[in-house]
């Protein structure tokens, strides 16, 4: 499974070995020195707001044009590619076509949504909210895997690959493709996503390969496992699946666990594995990704949830802070700048919340809320914080709003964008512009200005749900069946 040959790949170069060797050389210059900020390490780029500070990738593409390369994934997954160097990581479940007899009927009782409740769902790539006021059960309480609305009823009963892949990124050839482990999945997913939606992170020197339920797992950057620790069995709410990321900061790794049974968070040794702390947690099933800060240069890591928002200190695990006001299922990230933190969600409700950092204890409705806004928030994609301006979309749809960051103040409101059918990937920005990938397969490239004006729309044989990833003038987009480096000449 380590050779190039697992993949398809569509070259759209002449003489293609020669400008391939040529490329390698032109990479292997640019990637000398260890710097973050010139490539996409992790969920949200480099500096975990969506931006590539030294990116500068083109405004236009198409099947013919400005296409380095176009990969065939040999899996499913919606997690965003992550980028290092010469070396492009994805994770993919693939399925391997064994069979098991499932246990039951494999429907869920745990949080079975109603149909009135269903029938509210606009088609999200996350789960419902449950009835509110409905009983959560702990471990032990009944329960499996399962759900309603986009959620998928049967028990799986195929046998799954659960595999980290790295690209070379010159080529779009297979450098190493490692099992992390094989399995039936305990329980389903929404019909829009699969088992693969979270996305790794790099340092540099070891990749940190994130499946929830599944694992973690550290390899070296030539594939070598170095350690790995298991959590047991996420119970999802409606048994929509699985999609969070792990978060990195100097030689913490931290991992965040919501989900219908007993929470937690926890940090370990990026080098050993060791587990540094863990604390306990009460909220429903969340999706977003953990954000460390480091304000008054003390690192703390931020959660954003439908109960809570809360800090924990980095060195100890001890929760800081804590704010009330978002809305049901929290899937996007927060991002921060100019001392303040930036949370948002928008299912079932909107909130959008700019929270001082510094301050401790419970920060609801107090003068720690810089300015807030309660209209037109996303639901799954998570904002974009491109300057002083931080971008978001409504819902799901294809409506783009721009607030300045550090006053709140409207500069693009609830703009209707022509093309997409709607997103489920996040903004990401570089070179003076803003990236949009649609589901239907149609992009924008928007410049980055209090003036909305559209730069290009680019369409290609694919649908997007994975947001995208920029490293110098490349671009990465993940379809749903091809990966594309798209480069300008």
């Amino acid at each position: 499974m380590n050779s190039s040959r697992d993949f398809k790949v569509y070259p759209f170069r002449s003489l293609h070995v020669l400008i391939a060797a040529l490329c390698l050389t032109r990479l292997g210059t640019a990637f000398a020195a260890d710097d973050r900020s010139s490539n996409w390490p992790q969920w949200r780029g480099p500096l975990a707001n969506g931006t590539a500070p030294q990116g500068s990738p083109p405004t236009q593409w198409s099947e013919t044009e400005n296409v380095k390369w176009k990969v065939k994934l040999p899996g499913n997954g919606a997690g965003t590619p992550i980028i290092w160097g010469n070396q492009v990581f994805v994770q993919v479940a693939i399925p391997t076509g064994k069979k098991v007899e499932p246990v039951g009927d494999g429907r869920a009782e745990l949080l079975r949504p109603s149909r009135a409740i269903l029938a509210q769902i606009p088609n999200p790539a996350a789960p419902a909210a449950p009835p509110e006021g409905q009983r959560r059960r702990r471990p032990g309480g009944g329960g499996g895997g399962g759900g309603g609305g986009g959620g998928r009823n049967e028990k799986p009963s195929e046998v799954h690959q659960f595999v980290l892949i790295s690209i070379d990124r010159a080529t779009g050839a297979t450098q190493w493709q490692k099992v992390v482990r094989e399995e039936v999945p305990h329980e389903g997913h929404h019909r829009d996503h699969g088992f693969a939606s979270h996305s790794p992170i790099t340092d540099g020197k070891h990749v940190y390969s994130w499946f929830g339920s599944r694992g973690l797992y550290c390899y070296d950057l030539k594939g070598e496992l170095k350690w790995q620790k298991q959590f047991g069995q996420q119970r999802t709410a409606a048994g929509f699946g699985e999609g969070n990321s792990p978060a990195l900061h100097g030689e913490t790794l931290v991992v965040n666990w919501d989900h219908e049974g007993e929470d937690f968070i926890a940090a370990f040794d990026k080098n050993t594995g060791k587990e540094l702390w863990r604390n306990p947690r009460d909220e429903k099933t969340t999706w977003t990704t953990p954000l460390i800060v480091s304000p008054d240069g003390k690192p703390q890591v931020i959660v954003s949830a439908s109960q809570r928002i809360r800090s924990y200190d980095l060195a100890t695990g001890k929760q800081l802070w804590e704010c009330g006001g978002m809305t049901a299922n929290v899937i996007p990230t927060p991002v921060s700048d100019f001392g303040m933190v930036y949370a948002i969600s928008g299912f079932r409700g909107n909130s959008l919340l700019a929270i001082k950092l510094g301050k401790t204890g419970d920060l609801t409705d107090t003068d720690a809320i810089v300015w807030k806004h309660g209209k037109s928030t996303p639901y799954v994609p998570s904002p974009l914080l491109y300057g002083d301006k931080l971008y978001f979309l409504a819902g799901n749809n294809a409506i783009l709003s721009c607030f300045d960051a550090k006053d709140g103040k409207p500069l693009i409101s609830e703009q209707r964008l022509d093309g997409p059918s709607g997103f489920y990937a996040s903004p990401v920005g570089a070179g003076g512009r803003i990236y949009l990938a649609g589901r239907n397969g149609v992009s924008l490239v928007l410049k980055n200005s209090a003036e909305f004006e559209v730069l290009a729309s680019n369409t290609l044989n694919e649908k997007f749900d994975a947001s995208p990833a920029i490293a110098g003038n490349q671009l990465f987009l993940r379809g749903h069946e091809y990966l594309y480096c798209i480069a300008g000449k």
